[in-house]
This record gives C-alpha cells, structure tokens and sequence, in this order.
C-alpha cells in the first residue's frame, strides 16, 4: 500500500496538477527550483517515512489529503530576512505542504513574524489562509519530514543543494535567522559552499548570538521553535520578539 501511495503522489506530480505554496511571485528561476524539489527523492529513508505517515495518518487529520513530498521555502522573493531551521514536520508541513504551518510551532512563529511586521496574520492553519510573509522568507536544511526530527547528516549534505538554490535566487538577504543549531551549522556550511572563509573555531551558535562574516549576510542566532522549546520556557514569546527586534535593527543600521 505505501508503494501505491507512492504512486499516486508521483502521478500528481505528473500531471501538474501540484499546487506549490512557496516563493510570493519571483523570478522564474526560482519557480522552477521549487518546482524539481518538490519530486526529489534522493533520501530513499525520508522518502519511505514521508509516504507512510501520509498513508497511516493519525485520527485528527485521518480526513486529510497529505502534501508527502519535500516542501519548499516560503516568503517574499525580495526579502532581506531569510529563517533557515528544521521545518517539516510528520503531521505539520508534511501534511500542508508549507513551511511551520498545521502545527504548534508554526503557530508560535508566526505570532512572532506577525507582532514583528514580517508577516500579514499571526496563524498559519493550511496553504489557502492567506498568509503572507512581507520582507522575510524561509527555506529549511531539509526539505522532508525525517523520523524522529532528525535527519541524518548524509540527508543533510543531499539536501543542501536545495537551500543553496534557493538562497541564490534571494539576492536581497542581508540577515540569516538560524532557528536552532542544526540551521545555524547549515547557514555556515552554506557560506563555505560559496567560497566565504568560516573562521575556526567556528562562531557558536546561541540565542541571539550574531556572527558577521566578510561577503556574507549577518547570521543571527534563536533557538528553535519547537514544542520542547516553547512549552518548557526555553524560549518565549519575548524571547523571539527580542531576536525579530535585533534582526530589524540589523536590516534597518546594519
């Protein structure tokens, strides 16, 4: 049954009959790149698991059609602020299709862009809501739900190539917001892959930590915004609003 499932989605796909919530407009370029990433099935472990939980579902979405394929980043093509962090989540993203949307830490993230003016609402339900992200954009190391949240560092490297297109094709970014170790490590990983020299030791990463390296975008720290995160007070919501508040001033002064 889940070679069937799988089956069906990559039908779909075929016959464009796809809807990608990804880049607001933008160029071609990038239409397209989110375009073949939405048929990568480079990581034969991410594949199964992102297909089988679209096949077993659990009770509360056992109704819902599953997005089950990688997912591509969301936002304003022009944006100076770019978020990179673990996005997709089993019942979240996997199932909508859209970054941090369908589950509770898209719901605490995007309260925050909303207080911090970098979104149009503060809930983010299902692709067709409305949201709306103004002057920020968010791409992930990782563009499919792994077991357990964790990707393994070969579905990391395999993965890069996508966050690297798609931060190409955004040349207005001036702040990276690493949500989270694993984005901070992939942001500095990306800057080497361009030929920007990453000092060693390597700058750590820590909330609200900030790293400015010569050619590249300043890198800003926040820890991610997950639920074991935000339900034990490791981060809250002034927490996150202090980063987007820094992050402002960065893009405003520099």
């Amino acid at each position: 049954m889940a070679a069937r499932a799988g089956a069906e989605l990559r039908a779909a796909s075929a016959r464009g009959t796809l809807r990608i919530v990804g880049a607001q407009g933008g160029s071609r370029a990038l239409r397209d790149l989110q375009s073949r990433m939405v048929a990568c099935r480079a990581c034969p472990r991410l594949v199964a698991w992102r297909e089988e939980v679209a096949r077993v579902k659990v009770r509360r979405f056992s109704e819902h059609t599953y997005w089950a394929r990688p997912v591509p980043g969301l936002g304003d093509p022009a944006a100076r602020l770019v978020l990179i962090g673990l996005a997709p989540a089993a019942h979240g993203g996997n199932r909508t299709g859209r970054m941090f949307t369908g589950d509770r830490s898209g719901d605490f993230l995007f309260a925050a862009l909303h207080r911090a003016g970098f979104a149009n609402q503060p809930q983010s339900v299902h692709r067709h809501d409305g949201l709306r992200l103004r002057d920020a954009f968010i791409v992930a190391p990782c563009r499919c739900a792994p077991p357990a949240n964790v990707p393994r560092p070969d579905e990391l490297r395999r993965c890069s190539s996508w966050m690297d297109g798609e931060l190409a094709l955004l040349p207005r970014a001036r702040v990276l917001l690493a949500l989270g170790a694993v984005g901070w490590d992939a942001a500095l990983q990306h800057f080497g892959r361009r030929g920007i020299p990453v000092p060693r030791p390597r700058p750590r990463f820590g909330h609200g930590a900030l790293a400015r390296l010569p050619g590249a975008p300043a890198l800003l720290g926040s820890y991610h915004v997950s639920q074991q995160n935000t339900q034990t007070g490791k981060l809250t919501p002034r927490m996150l609003d202090e980063v987007l508040a820094l992050a402002r001033q960065l893009l405003t002064h520099g």
